[in-house]
C-alpha cells in the first residue's frame, strides 16, 4: 500500500462531499495499512462548522481504537488542514499527516507560516495526487459561479 493508494481513498471521500453539494474535501486515518476512520465535509448537512473531514475521520479513528491518541496512526487529506483541524490532529498525536493540495486561502500556513502546528513527532508529507485533489476544489466552485 502506497501514499498514492490511502490518497486515492480520500478522493473517493472528497467525492462524497462534492456530490453532496459540500467543499469536497475528504480524509482517511489508516493503521498497519488498514483505514480506521473515514471522513468528508459535511458543514452543511450538519449545520456544524466543525464537521470538516479531517474532524470526522478522527472522531471515527479514535471510536476504533477506543483512546484518545492516535500515535500511530497516519492521516489522509485531500487539502491542506485549516487551522482549527491542525489543533485537533496536534491533540490527537497521530504519527503523520499527508495532503494532497495546498490551500493557499484557509490552509493552517497562512496562519502559522509554515511554522510545525502539530504534535512535535508528527511528519507531514504535501503533494500526493495533488492536481486530482486541486481539481475537485476548483469544479466545485466553477459550479457555484
Amino acid at each position: 500500500m502506497t501514499d498514492e493508494y490511502f490518497m486515492q481513498q480520500a478522493i473517493n471521500e472528497a467525492k462524497k462531499a462534492f456530490e453532496a453539494d459540500e467543499i469536497p474535501i475528504g480524509a482517511v486515518v489508516v493503521l498497519n495499512e488498514t483505514i480506521i476512520g473515514r471522513g468528508h465535509n459535511q458543514v452543511e448537512l450538519l449545520n456544524d462548522p466543525t464537521a470538516h473531514a479531517e474532524m470526522i475521520a478522527l472522531t471515527a479513528a479514535t471510536n476504533y481504537m477506543g483512546a484518545k491518541y492516535l500515535t500511530n496512526c497516519t492521516l489522509y487529506v485531500t487539502i491542506e488542514p485549516c487551522l482549527m483541524c491542525c489543533g485537533a490532529l496536534h491533540w490527537s498525536k497521530v504519527a503523520r499527516i499527508v495532503w494532497g493540495a495546498d490551500d493557499l486561502k484557509n490552509g493552517h500556513r497562512k496562519y502559522t507560516e509554515d511554522r510545525h502546528p502539530f504534535h512535535p513527532k508528527t511528519t507531514v508529507t504535501n503533494g500526493i495526487l495533488s492536481e486530482e485533489c486541486a481539481r475537485l476544489m476548483k469544479d466545485f466552485f466553477l459550479g457555484k459561479r
